[in-house]
């Protein structure tokens, strides 16, 4: 009865014409790049192309018609369930950081694996999806656990690379070590955001190594739990 009530659309053509006629629209991806079918950690996939590219089958529209791509990524690494993880911290590092982040299934409960940021696979989803801004969530998270590191490079029978290789589980992970911070509190808006040194040298690693810059800060769902370090037309 309750479907029975809802209107059904040809939806291609409905949000064809909304962009036709100027409107925006803002399609969110369900899951991570690296579980894309194509492009992910084959076996360890989804059914279903992940990537930004996904939008277009899945909404029926053109290629030319995504205008910007937001790169959502959190300031630490997950992962749900088994697969290759070159960051994995199986420590108490790793337990602190799930704890502190709710790192468990919203439906399930089921614990998520944790690890450092890893600046190679952001890298490989920033090209393979075209992103043109990033936004960081969870930043908070890594609030007072002292030093962090952030993988920067692979390497394989002792040959370093930053591509990221067909098999993720036969890499070793090349760290670079970042001073960490011991409490993150959001203030100033922008053109005049105020964070700490370390931050934002956390922040000036990822948009060295990407070469895409980060836009939004977020430590939380409210609005004020959002800060805006660089403005946007979109």
């Amino acid at each position: 009865d309750a479907l029975k009530q809802l209107k059904v659309i040809n939806a291609a053509y409905f949000i064809n014409s909304r962009l036709k006629s100027g409107k925006k629209v803002l399609a969110e991806g369900a899951q991570g790049t690296l579980l894309d079918i194509d492009f992910g950690s084959y076996p360890f996939v989804t059914s279903s192309n992940t990537s930004a590219s996904g939008v277009c089958q899945g909404l029926g529209i053109s290629p030319h018609q995504v205008g910007h791509v937001y790169g959502v990524f959190k300031a630490y690494c997950t992962r749900v369930g088994s697969g290759p993880f070159p960051t994995e911290l199986n420590d108490s590092f790793g337990e602190l950081i799930r704890t502190k982040g709710h790192e468990f299934g919203s439906t399930t409960g089921r614990p998520r694996r944790t690890g450092w940021l890893d600046l190679v696979a952001l890298d490989y989803a920033v090209m393979l999806n075209g992103v043109d801004s990033l936004i960081m969530m969870k930043a908070d998270i890594l609030s007072g656990i002292g030093d962090l590191k952030v993988c920067v490079r692979y390497e394989t029978d002792g040959i370093q690379t930053s591509e990221a290789p067909v098999f993720l589980d036969r890499v070793r992970p090349v760290y670079e070590t970042l001073p960490g911070w011991e409490a993150l509190t959001l203030s100033g808006e922008y053109p005049n955001p105020v964070l700490s040194d370390s931050l934002q040298k956390y922040i000036a690693s990822i948009e060295g190594h990407v070469s895409v810059p980060l836009t939004i800060l977020s430590t939380g769902p409210d609005r004020e739990e959002t800060l805006i370090l660089q403005e946007s037309t979109h």
